[in-house]
């Protein structure tokens, strides 16, 4: 069987970003990559894969873990509030 589109995404659960947070969004998982954009405030975000890299200081601790959110862009997991101070998600290849 083949899973299609809509059933890898439903697969996909989001996470609420710190509150009160505007979160740098990054091209790679450190803070040495670019800043791509910048979410707003009070903002759920996917998490399709996580990975180790530059490790930040923010409101849910010290993380060098680093959330995958869409194609080529990721945050901080200190700033994601999913609950672990571990991978929630599969590890990026």
């Amino acid at each position: 069987m083949v899973l299609g589109a809509a059933s890898v995404a439903a697969a996909v659960s989001t996470y609420s970003v710190a509150p009160g947070v505007r979160l740098n969004v990054r091209s790679g998982p450190g803070t040495s990559y670019s800043i791509t954009r910048t979410l707003p405030a009070d903002t759920k975000v996917p998490i399709f894969c996580q990975t180790p890299g530059t490790s930040v200081s923010g409101y849910y601790g010290t993380s060098n873990i680093w959330d995958n959110i869409d194609n080529g862009e990721f945050v901080s997991d200190a700033y994601v509030n999913t609950g672990s101070d571990g991978y929630v998600a599969d590890r990026c290849a």
